[in-house]
């Protein structure tokens, strides 16, 4: 069986001016690392998806969780875009085996 891997960065921009919406912030942002998101920065996160099935699944449980107010986008790319990502400045920064295995032995 063929997976075209991809994978679903989201990048936030939400108000904490106030209580409630600092509270928000905290529940979208609780939200997305547990539903299995990596922090690439602050308020981007990344996710691996095995298909673009999954990823249009993963995009629209974003739609259902999404906070009142602020800026949520959410981009879909195959994991050979995302392999060619750049570093401009500083390098990655990860203690996450990023690996499309099914199975990993620490």
């Amino acid at each position: 069986m063929s997976y075209r891997f991809m994978r679903v960065i989201v990048f936030f921009d939400l108000p904490v001016l106030t209580s409630e919406e600092r509270k928000e912030y905290r529940r979208f942002r609780k939200f997305l690392i547990k539903s299995g998101f990596m922090m690439m920065q602050e308020s981007v996160y990344c996710k691996l998806a095995v298909n673009s099935s999954a990823a249009e699944t993963i995009v629209n449980n974003i739609k259902k969780n999404k906070p009142k107010s602020g800026l949520v986008q959410a981009l879909k790319v195959t994991e050979k875009q995302y392999s060619k990502m750049e570093y401009v400045v500083g390098d990655s920064k990860s203690g996450v085996i990023d690996s499309d295995q099914r199975i990993i032995i620490l």
